[in-house]
Parts: C-alpha cells; sequence; structure tokens
C-alpha cells in the first residue's frame, strides 16, 4: 500500500510506499489525497467516499463533464481536520479494495489526531 500526505495547496508533505505496492498505487494516492484536500472543502464532506456519493445523486448537469487534474472520486482519500479546520488530505491506496484504503487513512488519522492543532 501507498499513503501520501497533502497540504491545501496540494504540495506533497509526505509519502509511505510498501514494499510490493501496485505500481499505480503512489499516484493513486495522492490524487485521493488532492481530492480530499481540495473537493471537500465546500460542502464540509470528510472523505472521496462522501463527494462520490452526493455526485452520484446530483443531476447529470451539475456534475462536471471535464475532468480535473489530479482529481478522483475513488474511495481512499480522507480531508485531515484540525480545530475543525481542513488542513490537508490523505489518501491510501493498494489495499484489496477501496473500502480498506478509506480505514487505513482513517486509522493514520487518528493516530496523530491529538497532535494535530
Amino acid at each position: 500500500m501507498t499513503a501520501v500526505v497533502v497540504d491545501l495547496e496540494g504540495q506533497r508533505q509526505a509519502m509511505l510506499r510498501g514494499n510490493g505496492s501496485p505500481i499505480h498505487s503512489s499516484d493513486n494516492a495522492y490524487y485521493k489525497a488532492y481530492s480530499a484536500a481540495s473537493l471537500t472543502l465546500a460542502r464540509k464532506e470528510d472523505s472521496t467516499k462522501a463527494v462520490a456519493e452526493r455526485m452520484a445523486k446530483a443531476a447529470p448537469t451539475t456534475v462536471p463533464s471535464t475532468p480535473l487534474p489530479n482529481v478522483t472520486y475513488a474511495v481512499g482519500g480522507v480531508a485531515i481536520m484540525a480545530a475543525g479546520k481542513t488542513i490537508g488530505g490523505i489518501g491510501v491506496s493498494g489495499a484489496p479494495g477501496g473500502q480498506f484504503d478509506e480505514e487505513c487513512a482513517r486509522a493514520a488519522i487518528a493516530k496523530i489526531q491529538d497532535r494535530m492543532k
């Protein structure tokens, strides 16, 4: 698996890649982190999963038809919050299923939550 942390400008702040991670997991983890940091701000959502669920219910005319660079709606991106504000995003990729990617991202945030201000 691979985990990537970005700030609100989409800049990588950290990356950890496990041995044997799938070849595309580094890019996918970045896209998930980038998307979590950028797409969740407007509606106070906390993950790429929440954004994808909202968009699935939206009228087709409200869903962007042109792909945005570095944006994905794949499960595994989670907003990093401190003092009630989004300060970045974490993306995890490479688990056998997106639900596990998100679980890993949330577990990582939980480990350090008490140190974030």
